[in-house]
């Protein structure tokens, strides 16, 4: 992989991370790691670990879609 896009991945990455820890809103912490997910499936890929790369690919966005609606609930409504 060329070393541009090596430093512009890891930066993605890196700065979904960051921002996973600075923000404080549940929402803004999936939109980070969705960040940190765009920046690391290069590396996988470039690795070859295609099957790895797919049970990410589909790991990710169903727990997203499962974690989305307990980031909703409010605590009054237990």
């Amino acid at each position: 992989m060329d070393e541009i896009l090596v430093l512009l991945f890891a930066a993605v990455a890196l700065i979904g991370a960051l921002g996973t820890y600075l923000q404080r809103d549940r929402f803004d912490k999936l939109i980070a790691l969705g960040i940190v997910y765009g920046g690391i499936v290069p590396f996988i890929a470039a690795r070859g670990y295609l099957d790895v790369l797919i049970a990410v690919s589909l790991i990710v966005p169903i727990t997203t879609i499962i974690v989305l609606p307990l980031c909703r609930r409010d605590t009054r409504d237990a």
